[in-house]
């Protein structure tokens, strides 16, 4: 066989589903046929990655939807003779296989045995399987870094996940060993019932849906007690690839994460649970775009009246109420819109009470020139301060894919690359002139998910048009020199607030900020090891194909 190349059968998947007619094609069976016709006679695919993409993608795709929405054409199993809707296995004989394995072990948590259990009686495919994973089968354990409230260790697992069922042996077969991260869920024992209940909810949709990392399965330190994720390691986020790749994205690719990512969210909402803390480092790429920290992503002992995310990603209202929505999901899908046109997170300064009064007056990151008027549209109703006029996320799922088909359909490549907007001379942030790759690297580190704690905040409001343009005018003077960043306005703004985690100073100053000019600086940026949001599953062949019943 000759080498397949990825890319080249992904567009042609995605020109594939660009072109269904789900008026015609209405049903899953007549969308995969036509799918796979329209590959099939894709010129620009070799016989190789014809049949790889027809075949074995396609096949493995709709037999997870068909499982997921139970639809389709039903055929006997072989093996258990009873009906099943999968091609490549059948999902009876899989969740019957490790049924008959649950006395073989146990986490010593009845709650976490249960969650387990559960998840393998509702598996969709092979490759998606949570279990209890041995400590002693996993080796050259290393800690990593602590950020947000987890320790992350690197570490090999012995046996690697479950991939793929056989039918002639009835038995599921193990991809080998490989390296995994490990993410320690610290006072379990003592968390409060809500926490561990969204928790078990959120491992169970990271279980079912491709667009969400994938953990493989719990594991238990034995010298403290406490229990662990296993989970895959992954090369890059999304703060990583923008921050290297900003230059070379057309807008088509553009839209086409900000699609994976509002259909990722889509799935959550779906299954009634929100995220809380989207930002940049909790979308993981690797040629696909995925969502991590589903669940567990906060302190299980988390303060009373605090809230825990990324300040520049939560919505105004969750800053002042303390309470999430779907709609909170949504605003911070609009900062990521943002991120994802000018390559920079929103916000590269301190977050602090003066940053949260910012956010709560309506003020927002500049457009950047050349984005599309339809993009902007759609950003600008996502960051909206009222959370009622914010689209629902099937709306905006339905905006975003239609956006991304035209692309598809009407645009080539050549007229994309003409619509590349660069950031070597432009100032994306007028709050800022950054010049320094040093002082960027060290806004990435320090942007990750906290604690904060709040209060004498006003209502929420959208800022006026002249005060977004006076605010956009305000002038930061730095001094490069020696990795120094110097604030000289606002210097009347002293405003007290609480950081649960103590990190950052009472009172809100113009003061010079030391960064660390250490070349490790461009590596710890798209190293997720150094992001505990940061870890994905190990293969790129769930294709995220926009079946509009899927939103139903």
């Amino acid at each position: 066989m000759t080498s397949i190349r990825e890319d080249i059968v992904f567009d042609a998947i995605n020109r594939a589903f660009a072109l269904t007619d789900f008026n015609t094609q209405d049903t899953i069976d007549k969308q995969f046929e036509f799918m796979q016709q329209t590959i099939l006679a894709d010129k620009s695919l070799t016989k190789d990655e014809k049949s790889y993409a027809a075949v074995k993608l396609l096949n493995k795709d709709f037999d997870y939807y068909k499982i997921l929405e139970n639809e389709g054409i039903k055929r006997i199993c072989e093996n258990c003779h009873d009906e099943c809707l999968a091609t490549l296995y059948c999902e009876h004989c899989v969740r019957n296989y490790l049924k008959s394995k649950f006395s073989n072990w146990t986490s010593g948590n009845n709650d976490i045995d249960n969650l387990i259990q559960q998840c393998q009686m509702e598996t969709l495919q092979p490759d998606s399987i949570v279990e209890w994973i041995p400590y002693d089968k996993l080796q050259n354990i290393e800690y990593l870094t602590k950020g947000g409230c987890s320790e992350i260790y690197e570490a090999y697992w012995i046996d690697g996940f479950y991939e793929e069922w056989d039918s002639k042996e009835k038995q599921l077969k193990r991809y080998g060993g490989h390296n995994v991260v490990l993410k320690k869920l610290e006072n379990v024992e003592s968390a409060n019932k809500s926490w561990f209940e969204e928790g078990k909810s959120h491992l169970s949709i990271s279980n079912k849906y491709g667009q969400i990392v994938k953990c493989y399965g719990i594991t238990k330190d034995p010298s403290d007690g406490n229990y662990m994720l296993v989970m895959f390691e992954l090369d890059n986020n999304l703060r990583g690839y923008l921050h290297q790749n900003h230059n070379k994205l057309t807008w088509k690719r553009r839209i086409q994460i900000i699609d994976d990512i509002v259909y990722g969210v889509s799935r959550i909402h779906k299954e009634n649970a929100i995220h809380r803390d989207l930002h940049s480092g909790n979308i993981l790429y690797n040629g696909d775009t995925y969502i991590s920290d589903l669940g567990f992503c906060g302190p299980a002992d988390k303060p009373l009246n605090s809230i825990y995310g990324n300040l520049p990603y939560i919505a105004p209202e969750v800053i002042v109420k303390m309470k999430y929505s779907f709609a909170s999901d949504v605003y911070s899908i609009g900062m990521l819109m943002w991120e994802i046109s000018s390559g920079q997170p929103p916000f590269v300064y301190k977050h602090n009470y003066d940053l949260a009064l910012k956010i709560i007056n309506g003020m927002r990151p500049r457009i950047i020139p050349g984005t599309p008027l339809k993009y902007k549209e759609l950003m600008e109703q996502c960051w909206d301060a009222d959370p009622t006029k914010r689209p629902d996320i099937y709306t905006l799922y339905d905006e975003t894919s239609s956006l991304y088909r035209s692309y598809l359909i009407n645009e080539s490549e050549e007229q994309q690359t003409n619509n590349i907007t660069s950031i070597d001379n432009f100032q994306l942030n007028t709050n800022f002139s950054i010049s320094s790759t040093n002082s960027i690297n060290s806004f990435f580190r320090n942007s990750s998910s906290r604690v904060y704690y709040f209060k004498d905040l006003p209502e929420p409001r959208n800022a006026t048009k002249e005060e977004q343009e006076a605010y956009h005018s305000i002038q930061f003077d730095f001094d490069l020199q020696d990795g120094m960043i110097t604030e000289v306005k606002d210097e009347s703004i002293k405003r007290s607030y609480i950081n649960v985690e103590g990190q950052d100073d009472l009172t809100i100053n113009p003061k010079k900020i030391k960064f660390d000019n250490s070349d490790k600086d461009d590596d710890d940026i798209s190293n997720p090891n150094f992001h505990p949001e940061e870890q994905a599953e190990l293969k790129v062949s769930d294709c995220k194909m926009d079946l509009n019943y899927l939103l139903n």
